[in-house]
């Protein structure tokens, strides 16, 4: 399994994974880093990315793109009808009351969600990741907008369930930039010193945000952010085609915006020019062919006419918004308007079994509530706060009547200890189920109690107090001990489970890795591990129901031979090595024809007497001096 990150924008989208020491943005199969985010709708099929992109004139009312700002919006959202206008395809009101987008698909009128639509585009994007790294992708990263509202998010992570994605953080946008910044530093400063301030200014298609982060070595904080939702380089594309739609109006009586494929044609010449404009300063021709009615038109543009005379206010205001934030970070006292107050009502949440106290006083209720890591609000619990009448005039009362006993035997006892007697009413009443509370905690009881006859005491009466204290503590502390251990034991039975969920999943994919395994041993695997899933769900459920002053449901000591009983089981057959494969053994080289010792060759001897002549001779012979050492 493979954890990659993707960037969904407004017009294109990139694949990055960790791999080769560093990160890599993936290409696609048009060998392309940048997908484009479109989906074009067809009577056959469907086509995304480049294929779809390629489709925007020809099919532009079934091909959606820019469909990102419509997560999470209701369809009666002033800024959604402010955009429909706008728009080549139509949108649709949903059942559910949000946005959706009409579209022809397989010669049929269909209404999609938008979080069908990015699952759509999120398939898309999996499937490039898979074939780059030719493993199966399960869980990934998504970058989404700072100014991405609780349900944009939703909505985000909706998609990528669809698209069977994991979603392990949506991480924002100006968060993904100083990481990217700062993963690679070396000169940052320590820990300990001061930190270096970094601005990120990121201008895209349709938003525009602004993040102050502070480094050190091995440390990111995100000061402050602002934002323009509304300001992006498809403003500068609007303001170049209302121009040229009103040239073309006095110039050739042409009604641009009457036409949907004249006009997307007109943002793609317009999107090129501007990108002329940003590196040249002369007058840049727009010449487009059969525009309107076979009819060919042109026209000219300076950027200093483009964004002086026409931007000329809008670049006003960012230069004051810069300078505004910039002052912001630096003084820490100013003023706030009253009347400018955001929205205190961030959603409803029902909180059920809330009854009035028994004196008809209201409730009061606890709620703890937490933004997750994705930047989604949630309400994790809530209690119901009880005042309890206090009983002291009626212990007030026994200890007069238990007072007036002990003075008749004359026995001398603490003020302390008279505020204790009134354990007999609970006993003459109702049992309670369960474990009885204790009234007097042990050194209480000691000290008042004991202190009479403790002083001249016997060591056997000292055992005996001891093992009482034992049996009333021992269990609390076991009780304690278990909630301690319980979670860790928990948690590592989960990521038993996890690694062996993970194993049968790579399985079922044919990974070359876990192919040699035996089907049945594999689906014996699986079961076990779904039956301990159950068992730990069930336990953990009940567990959370139970008091802690009571016996826990499932003890540490159980949860760890459930996980020894699934690791003795799973283990042998998901560590089971692949069969080795016997090489043909090489053959033994041929054995001489001939004969190999002289034995077998009585001819190649020498006779007996001929042999003893030439050793005499041998003997016989002079042999040179040889120097010793």
């Amino acid at each position: 399994m493979s954890v990659v990150g993707f960037d969904v924008g407004f017009l294109s989208c990139y694949v990055a994974v960790a791999r080769a020491g560093g990160i890599e943005t993936v290409a696609n199969e048009y060998s392309d880093r940048s997908t484009p985010a479109c989906v074009s709708f067809g009577p056959r099929n469907r086509s995304i990315g480049a294929a779809a992109k390629s489709q925007v004139v020809t099919n532009c009312k079934n091909t959606v793109q820019g469909f990102k700002r419509f997560h999470g919006r209701a369809f009666s959202d002033p800024f959604v009808q402010n955009l429909k206008s706008s728009l080549v395809y139509d949108l649709s009101q949903m059942p559910s009351g949000m946005t959706g987008i009409k579209v022809m698909y397989l010669e049929e009128e269909k209404v999609f969600s938008i979080e069908q639509i990015t699952a759509m585009l999120l398939s898309k994007l999996k499937e490039t990741a898979e074939s780059a790294l030719k493993k199966p992708v399960a869980d990934c990263v998504i970058s989404v907008p700072c100014f991405y509202t609780d349900a944009e998010r939703r909505s985000v992570i909706d998609a990528a369930q669809i698209a069977g994605l994991n979603c392990l953080r949506l991480m924002n946008e100006t968060t993904a930039v100083a990481l990217a910044y700062g993963i690679y530093k070396q000169d940052l400063p320590a820990p300990e010193e001061k930190p270096r301030t970094v601005v990120f200014v990121d201008i895209g298609h349709s938003g525009y945000q602004v993040s102050v982060c502070a480094f050190n070595k091995g440390k990111l904080k995100i000061l402050a952010t602002a934002f323009d939702p509304e300001m992006g380089g498809k403003d500068f594309d609007e303001r170049l085609v209302r121009h040229f739609c009103e040239e073309f109006a006095v110039k050739y009586k042409l009604d641009v915006k009457s036409k949907p494929r004249a006009l997307v044609r007109l943002y793609q010449e317009c999107e090129k020019l501007k990108k002329l404009m940003s590196a040249n300063s002369s007058d840049l021709p727009l010449n487009i062919e059969c525009f309107m009615n076979d009819i060919d038109v042109s026209g000219k543009l300076n950027r200093y006419v483009s964004f002086f005379s026409i931007h000329l206010p809008k670049v006003a205001n960012i230069l004051l918004f810069m300078a505004y934030f910039y002052c912001t970070v630096f003084v820490t006292i100013y003023s706030v308007c009253k009347n400018l107050h955001l929205n205190s009502h961030a959603g409803q949440y029902i909180i059920q079994k809330v009854v009035p106290q028994a004196s008809g006083e209201s409730s009061k209720v606890k709620v703890k509530v937490r933004v997750n890591i994705h930047g989604i609000f949630s309400v994790s619990s809530a209690s119901l706060v009880e005042v309890q009448k206090s009983e002291e005039e009626e212990e007030s009362m026994d200890t007069e009547q238990s007072t007036e006993k002990e003075n008749e035997s004359k026995m001398q006892v603490d003020q302390d200890e008279q505020k204790t007697p009134g354990a007999g009413e609970q006993e003459n009443g109702e049992k309670k189920a369960g474990t009885e509370e204790m009234e007097l905690i042990a050194e209480y009881w000691f000290f008042t109690h004991c202190k009479l006859y403790l002083r001249h005491a016997t060591k056997g009466l000292f055992n005996v107090l001891k093992m009482f204290l034992q049996r009333l503590g021992q269990p609390i502390q076991e009780r304690y001990t278990e909630f301690e251990e319980r979670p860790k034991a928990f948690d590592d039975l989960g990521r038993l489970l996890q690694q062996y969920m993970k194993i049968v999943e790579a399985y079922k994919t044919k990974e070359e890795q876990y192919e040699h395994l035996d089907e049945a041993e594999v689906q014996k695997v699986d079961r076990m591990v779904n039956d301990v899933m159950i068992w730990m769900n069930s336990k953990m459920n009940q567990q959370s129901k139970q008091s802690l002053a009571v016996e826990p449901v499932v003890k540490t000591m159980e949860i760890q031979a459930k996980a020894q009983e699934l690791f003795s089981t799973c283990n042998p057959v998901v560590t089971k090595p692949k069969p080795k494969v016997d090489l043909p053994k090489e053959e033994n080289p041929s054995e001489p024809n001939g004969p190999v010792n002289t034995q077998e060759n009585p001819e190649a001897q020498p006779s007996g007497t001929e042999q003893a002549a030439a050793n005499s001779a041998d003997a016989t012979e002079a042999k040179p001096d040889m120097d010793l050492d």
